[in-house]
């Protein structure tokens, strides 16, 4: 894509497809054309594949591990400006699952939010009160920090999925049980990969991890 940017007369072929692993000192690929095109473009190529590389293989790290619970990971939008979409591509060839990639295609009600509105329940009720008012259709997610907030925001039927911030796996246990209206769960906040298969454990289908993408050594 870059390349066709560049100069329409570069090819590129590669030998590898994306979501393959490759080892050290392995050719990939070729790019044929005039030269001074692909020396244009050698640097701006390499920082897309390097760091899109690294997400993938960290993203791909994580999803083997929890594989076995029937747990997907979930990336943010702590992305680097203007890279986002290449970011979250990355995710995706790395095995994950893109989550909202602004404020226009899901809703997410965090602890912010709620603070302004007094009430977890008043901040729900006000949101769905904008659907309507608006005949928007998107998914609403609602971050609780307690299990009386989970309870007391369970039965709206405008609350497609519930983030626990910052639960212990235990706690996160005591919440599944009072899950009567099978809720989606996304956890997040302190996971990481000493921790994440105790979270996966826990009935969860989500892991949000936010260094995906904000915390990562380009390859």
């Amino acid at each position: 894509m870059i390349c066709k940017q560049v100069d329409p007369l570069l090819r590129v072929t590669f030998t590898v497809e994306d979501g393959e692993f490759v080892s050290k000192n392995t050719a990939i690929g070729k790019i044929k054309g005039p030269i001074q095109s692909i020396l244009k473009s050698e640097r701006l190529l390499l920082n897309c594949m390097q760091r899109m590389s690294a997400i993938a293989t960290k993203t791909n790290y994580f999803a083997n591990l929890i594989a076995p619970y029937n747990v997907k990971i979930l990336d943010t939008r702590k992305t680097t400006p203007n890279f986002r979409v290449c970011e979250k591509w990355a995710v995706k060839i790395g095995g994950g699952v893109n989550h909202r990639f602004g404020l226009y295609d899901q809703i997410l009600i965090k602890d912010n939010h709620i603070k302004a509105s007094g009430t977890i329940k008043n901040a729900v009720e006000s949101c769905e009160k904008y659907l309507q008012e608006n005949k928007l259709q998107i998914p609403v997610i609602v971050e609780v920090k307690d299990l009386e907030e989970f309870n007391s925001i369970k039965e709206y039927e405008i609350v497609d999925q519930i983030l626990v911030d910052n639960f212990k796996p235990e706690a996160i246990i005591e919440l599944i049980k009072h899950n009567t209206t099978n809720k989606i769960i996304e956890a997040s906040g302190g996971i990481n990969g000493s921790n994440i298969v105790e979270y996966a454990k826990t009935g969860i289908n989500y892991v949000s991890l936010g260094d995906l993408t904000h915390h990562v050594n380009s390859i």
